[in-house]
């Protein structure tokens, strides 16, 4: 074949190795444009494959091109009677029915004709339309995958984000929680040793006064009952100190409305800020007291239990 129109096909975009091989096993431009649609589907390492070697099935392999006719041989065609298609040999009808599915096939002795200039271009133009359709769809195939792995990658890497800040906030919980427990029994452990502490003076000085009664002769002293149920008196009449209170009653100002809820007293500002995200879904930085103004942040007094923030028995705060 002229290195023309291997040319041809360079120049309309074909790929240099695919063109070579249509120019090497067809032996024309007319071989050329039938072997490049017939194997327009395959990938050069399919082309390449090692062809079987029996005669038998080269002629009946659709996947295998006939070599070019030789001079002075008889050039025989088979016509689809389903479409009207020409072929040159029996592997491009069976190639055409595998495509196709047509089954009604006749022989003829007319020889078929070369492409005329025209034909030529107008099949060149066919065939590159036909690959640069391919790799359009190929492409926005790809795109699309591409769309698809990039959609879960961001999903999963949400999720593991979501999960670490879950686990960060359960952390902090239970660090919170720790600290109060540590915290009261600190407490508990000092009001212990007060107690302690003044039943060993009250002893000592019951001891005292009965030593001085004895010594004088009078009768030993009583225990200041009377005392006592005056100072249980006075506490039943006035009010009820914040630290007798188990249970504080808060209302929180939300920008989507007011909220009324009420926790344990020995609840951390850091789990009633958990709370109200939990069924808010707002993230809260602060609370801030009305009267008298203060304002608890977080990471600075979220540690601080509702009795330790003055919280108690209630309290009206603005959540930001």
């Amino acid at each position: 074949m002229a290195p023309s129109d291997l040319s041809v096909l360079l120049d309309m975009g074909f790929e240099k190795e695919r063109a070579e091989l249509a120019v090497r096993k067809s032996g024309g431009l007319q071989g050329a444009l039938e072997w490049l649609e017939a194997h327009q589907d395959k990938s050069l390492d399919e082309i390449k494959a090692p062809a079987p070697s029996n005669a038998e099935t080269d002629e009946t392999d659709p996947t295998i091109e006939p070599e070019a006719l030789k001079p002075g041989e008889v050039a025989n065609s088979l016509v689809c009677n389903d479409c009207g298609r020409r072929f040159r040999s029996t592997a491009q009808a069976e190639f055409h029915a595998s495509k196709t599915e047509h089954q009604n096939f006749s022989e003829s002795t007319e020889e078929i004709a070369p492409l005329t200039e025209e034909e030529k271009k107008a099949k060149l133009e066919e065939l590159r339309q036909k690959m640069a359709e391919k790799r359009t769809q190929q492409a926005l195939a790809d795109r699309e995958e591409n769309k698809k792995n990039e959609a879960i990658r961001r999903k999963a890497t949400q999720e593991v984000q979501d999960i670490k800040e879950d686990l960060r906030k359960k952390e902090q919980m239970k660090e919170a929680a720790a600290k109060r427990k540590e915290k009261l029994e600190e407490q508990a452990a000092k009001e212990r040793i007060r107690a302690q502490i003044k039943a060993t003076q009250e002893e000592r000085r019951l001891k005292a006064a009965r030593e001085k009664a004895e010594r004088e002769g009078q009768p030993p002293p009583r225990e200041p009952v009377l005392r006592k149920q005056s100072a249980s008196a006075g506490a039943v009449g006035s009010a009820k100190p914040a630290s007798a209170y188990s249970e504080s009653r808060l209302r929180f100002q939300l920008p989507s409305g007011n909220v009324q809820k009420a926790f344990p007293a020995d609840t951390t500002l850091f789990e009633v800020a958990a709370a109200l995200e939990q069924e808010s879904g707002a993230s809260v930085e602060s609370f801030t007291q009305t009267f008298p103004r203060k304002t608890f942040s977080q990471g600075v007094d979220f540690g601080l239990t509702l009795k330790e923030a003055g919280l108690v028995p209630s309290a009206v705060l603005i959540v930001k």
